[in-house]
């Protein structure tokens, strides 16, 4: 459910042997192409052989931070770049991405999805060795541990990456540029997306696959769990960690249901057909007889067609999405509170009024947001809502880089599905069974992070997120 549960972040590495080639504005369309999956803060790093490492951040849209003049001034041949929605780490300019610092003469810059559930553990051993955080996101924890791998080590970048990867737990997709050399690095378990294209000659690493149809670069290939990527000349190398094949693969469910955009393929699974296919499947469930059937739009929008191909019922527009709404700021009152909804979502009455629909969203998170769309909805007056679900019951919190709520927040860890149904107030709510969600994805069971569907997490949990934790085998 859109505004229950935010955005990962989306990052960009491009790699170009030529030294003459300038590539921000790539990275830009790249980014502009990921904003979906994150609209706190951008920021682009570059590095030119010139004038050495060259970036810019700022909170907001891409469009907001970036313009002419400063795309124009990222000169470099190499460059990573970030779209942010936080997870470790508030709402503020000093944890945009990439997080820059000193390495050896020059720099190391770094862009980072996803979340490190031992990053306070981590950080505090860093505080003591001496090193003075500027933020308080655990990409930065990332940053001067590989920094201090190196220093105190003598270990070049790809040993300092390994050495660092056998400290954390959580998940990680990462671009990193030091000075000259652009490294991509995947967890062990897979979890974030991340995938390598090639446009003439410049290599392309994003979140999405999507980031490469904007600027037509030519899809090779995803990243492997575990692996480093990296190049020499014109040539892609790979490194494999020591703890890859180790840990148990865990792709995020929610890419597929929710976070990715429907023309992305993430780990060679089209994401439009598997949203078409959640909704055959909530039809197999739920062969409801209606009238229509509606998606909350944008990311329902392939189950509703789905749902209404197996059904034969018609698919219909009845909730129009002001795409032009960026983040509400906090409402001193109900009434107006409850304008900032109305803001992002209005019915279309004669689409609804008196009519038996089967309304579908892909997913219920605390409740609260849904039982706001669906007053607005009773406003129009329709003869039945039956609403459909397409992710099952949310009974726990994500640990690596959802930021969901609580256990305590969310509606159903804490309610059975008919009094969730009897707070909702309509005739039918019904969940994909998780099953039912496995098949439609099209990718085994056992190569999916289920854990805040079934609490049956990759790594281990501390209590209180403050205990040092090691990836399960």
């Amino acid at each position: 459910m859109q505004g229950e549960m935010e955005d990962k972040c989306g990052i960009v590495g491009i790699h170009c042997n030529d030294e003459s080639r300038n590539v921000a504005s790539f990275v830009y369309y790249c980014l502009y192409a990921l904003q979906h999956r994150g609209q706190e803060s951008a920021g682009i790093a570059t590095f030119n052989p010139n004038k050495g490492l060259n970036y810019y951040c700022g909170m907001g849209l891409i469009t907001d931070v970036f313009k002419d003049y400063e795309i124009q001034n990222l000169k470099g041949n190499m460059a990573i770049g970030h779209v942010r929605y936080s997870t470790t780490g508030q709402s503020r300019l000093e944890n945009s991405q990439p997080f820059v610092t000193d390495f050896d003469d020059g720099f190391i810059a770094m862009a980072h999805n996803g979340d490190i559930v031992n990053s306070d553990v981590l950080r505090k051993e860093l505080i003591k060795d001496g090193y003075e955080f500027k933020s308080d996101t655990d990409s930065e924890v990332i940053c001067y541990m590989l920094k201090k791998e190196h220093h105190d080590n003598n270990k070049n970048i790809i040993d300092s990456i390994e050495s660092v990867s056998k400290r954390l737990v959580g998940s990680y997709a990462l671009t990193i540029l030091v000075n000259g050399d652009l490294y991509a690095v995947r967890d062990p378990m897979g979890i974030k997306p991340l995938a390598l294209a090639k446009r003439e000659d410049k290599f392309i690493l994003a979140s999405e696959t999507v980031a490469f149809d904007v600027i037509n670069a030519k899809y090779i290939r995803d990243i492997e769990p575990g692996e480093i990527v990296y190049f020499e000349g014109d040539e892609v190398k790979s490194y494999m960690l020591e703890s890859a094949g180790t840990c148990k693969i865990s792709h995020c469910m929610f890419e597929y249901v929710y976070f990715a955009r429907p023309d992305s393929n993430i780990d060679g699974i089209n994401v439009y057909e598997s949203r078409v296919n959640i909704g055959r499947q909530l039809h197999e469930l739920y062969p409801i007889d209606a009238d229509v059937v509606i998606p909350v739009p944008d990311s329902s929008i392939p189950a509703a067609i789905g749902y209404s191909r197996a059904s034969g019922i018609p698919y219909g527009e009845g909730l129009i999405k002001n795409r032009y709404v960026g983040r509400t700021f906090i409402m001193p009152t109900q009434e107006e509170r409850e304008l900032a909804v109305r803001l992002k979502l209005n019915p279309i009455k004669d689409a609804i009024k008196g009519k038996k629909i089967i309304l579908i969203d892909d997913s219920i998170v605390r409740g609260t947001t849904s039982k706001k769309l669906l007053d607005l909805v009773k406003e129009a007056e329709p003869a039945e809502i039956h609403f459909l679900v397409g992710c099952p019951p949310v009974i726990s919190p994500c640990f690596y880089g959802v930021a969901m709520a609580t256990k305590k927040e969310l509606i159903a860890a804490n309610y059975s599905i008919e009094e969730i149904k009897n707070q909702l107030e309509i005739d039918t709510l019904g969940y994909i069974t998780l099953e039912a969600l496995v098949e439609a994805i099209g990718m085994p069971k056992e190569d999916l992070c289920l854990g805040c569907i079934n609490e049956e997490y990759p790594t281990e949990i501390p209590d209180g997120l403050e205990a040092e934790t090691y990836y399960k085998p």
